[in-house]
């Protein structure tokens, strides 16, 4: 087994956390009306025209108020459920500034609106239950050649009853989805305690790896859609030989097939069911949400006998509007000629590729894992595949080249200096505003109406930046890190260059973070600090979140580096609202956050 080592973010879900919470005194950008309707109303004086685009109606022109600015629209009535949108502002999409919920994703930025129901919580919805809590962690990776992340839900009793073991359910999120998605948009959590909660599902543990371990890299691919070859691609390398040790060692789990399983949506789903079957001798379990996978395993499809012996449940689920819909029922096809089992569970409701279907395949197949009677009855009910609409469309090198086209990389370093760009063909003037400059810098447009501007010598640092698109305030669409302001999100250059950039740290301890969303409040604890470890306060800032000294100013990150290096003590950091003991640092004393982190490098030296 390969040595790997961790940090830990611990998330505690004390709060009950809404889809789209408003910043404190301001207006309320996002009204669910008695009717279900919904009124979406968005301020910008600058924008000749503006679009609010929304999963469940598509995208509608708003109108403006000549006198005030506000542009305003309402739509709908829409099913209860959770959506993401955003606006399009001169054909520039942009989030909603004023909603402090968002869709973490490795390019599109949406904001998250949510819908209650009137007749009771939904399958997503926090309820008076008890609840798990969700862990961030970091590993070394050896076949990425660096540390990797994921996020684990750890069930109820977890850290109650600590002599109980649990099995293990891997689950993958999609195409440029970051490992968040399947917690902030999918809602595992919730939909597992509720599920746990009125005895529907076992207990287990989730871990949420993060598909695409490529571009926490210094040399990111230029390219669109990563290779498919999953079973034999960096991801499933490190699933198998690196973080699934890591899961093993670092928590208390049953480690043989029958206690794992393996799943995910999208592209997830593929990397799932491609990385199960490859792999039967470690999965019982496996599921695919809105995918299909290869068709070229060897030592899976002709020996349908000893592949319905070993698996315990192969679960499927496709919406029939879904563009993937023909491609999975081809291969569901595929899989009663060759006389292997299979589920398949089809919907027509939830507006195709969308994570609505993801959160509703996830409440019919958690009852059914690591539950060999439950497992047993749904698989002896299993249908064959649905008949051909006639209208299925292929999933062609076409198709994905119009999903998944080329990207545009920013921020992209090289060596010493940082290039920003931004596709803005319609527009007359772009500006980068950034924290290491007093002014904004004019940005260049080229042939294909991308503006750009090359900053030099700051890949080693840390800052937030955005551009201003004709007066429009929008965020990097291509930057993965956002800072997590309340209201409008700025864009964090994370410099892969910087001293403490956590992805290419060597192995080495890792220190804990939990949040406590409900008081505001976060906490680092270094494994070798002794109880009565020197503290340092950071004072949260009056626009700042109880994530923003971790997630921006890298407190953890540069406390663990420090630490191994033997230039500070193992030490506790707490992130509150107000001034506590020991050293005191307060975010809104600095203008920024280079200054926040060298001020806070020097109070950790000074231990």
């Amino acid at each position: 087994m390969k040595k790997v080592k961790r940090t830990l973010w611990t998330v505690c879900l004390g709060a009950l956390m809404t889809a789209c919470s408003q910043p404190t005194n301001e207006m309320q950008s996002t009204v669910v009306n008695e009717d279900g309707t919904v009124t979406f109303r968005y301020q910008n004086n600058h924008a000749e025209e503006v679009f609010v685009d929304v999963q469940f109606a598509g995208k509608h022109k708003m109108t403006r108020d000549s006198i005030t600015g506000l542009w305003t629209v309402t739509l709908g009535p829409a099913a209860p459920d959770l959506y993401p949108y955003h606006y399009e502002v001169d054909g520039v999409s942009v989030m909603d500034p004023m909603c402090n919920e968002y869709f973490p994703n490795e390019g599109f930025k949406n904001s998250l609106l949510n819908i209650p129901s009137p007749q009771g919580a939904l399958i997503h919805d926090a309820q008076e239950v008890p609840h798990g809590c969700m862990e961030y962690v970091h590993y070394y990776s050896e076949s990425l050649g660096g540390t990797n992340t994921a996020v684990v839900y750890l069930p109820p009793s977890y850290n109650t009853d600590v002599e109980k073991k649990y099995p293990v359910f891997y689950l993958i999120s999609g195409t440029t989805d970051t490992e968040e998605v399947y917690y902030k948009v999918g809602k595992i959590n919730y939909i597992a305690d509720n599920l746990i909660a009125k005895g529907k599902a076992k207990e287990m543990i989730v871990v949420l790896p993060y598909g695409n371990p490529n571009k926490l890299l210094p040399v990111q691919p230029n390219q669109g859609m990563p290779m498919t070859n999953f079973g034999q691609d960096v991801f499933s390398n490190d699933l198998v030989n690196d973080l699934m040790p890591f899961i093993e060692s670092r928590y208390r789990t049953l480690n043989d097939r029958e206690s794992r399983a393996i799943g995910g949506f999208s592209r997830g789903g593929n990397q799932g069911l491609s990385n199960g079957l490859h792999n039967l001798d470690k999965f019982a379990y496996l599921c695919s949400y809105s995918s299909f996978t290869s068709t070229q395993i060897p030592n899976v499809y002709d020996n349908a006998e000893q592949t319905n012996q070993q698996i315990r449940l192969l679960w499927t689920g496709v919406g029939t509007d879904d563009f993937l819909y023909g491609t999975a029922r081809d291969y569901t096809e595929f899989l009663d000629q060759k006389g292997i089992t299979c589920i398949k569970e089809y919907t027509d409701d939830k507006f195709g590729h969308t994570w609505m279907n993801a959160r509703y395949f996830l409440d019919k197949t958690l009852p059914l894992l690591f539950n060999p009677e439950a497992s047993e009855e749904a698989m002896n009910q299993a249908t064959p595949t649905k008949p051909k609409k006639g209208d299925e469309q292929p999933f062609t090198p076409g198709v994905m080249a119009r999903l998944f086209p080329k990207p545009i990389i920013s921020p992209e370093y090289n060596g010493a200096d940082v290039t920003f760009r931004m596709k803005a063909p319609n527009a007359s003037t772009v500006t980068l505003e950034y924290e290491l400059s007093d002014k904004p810098l004019t940005m260049e447009k080229d042939s294909d109406g991308v503006w750009s501007i090359v900053l030099p010598n700051v890949a080693d640092q840390i800052f937030c930046y955005h551009f201003n698109v004709d007066g429009t305030q929008v965020c990097d669409p291509q930057n993965m890190y956002l800072a997590p302001e309340k209201g409008f999100k700025r864009s964090v250059a994370y410099g892969m260059q910087n001293k403490y950039y956590m992805y290419t740290s060597p192995q080495m301890k890792h220190g804990t973070v939990c949040y406590h969303y409900a008081e505001g409040t976060a906490e680092y604890t270094h494994p070798d600090a002794p109880k009565d470890a020197p503290t340092i306060t950071l004072v949260i800032g009056k626009n700042d979140t109880a994530e923003s000294w971790m997630k921006v100013g890298n407190a953890n990150g540069m406390a663990d580096r420090l630490i191994e290096q033997g230039q500070c003590k193992p030490c506790r950091i707490v992130v509150a609202k107000e001034a506590g003991e020991g050293i005191c640092l307060k975010a809104d004393d600095f203008s920024n956050w280079p200054q926040r982190i060298e001020a806070l490098e020097k109070a950790l030296l000074a231990l």
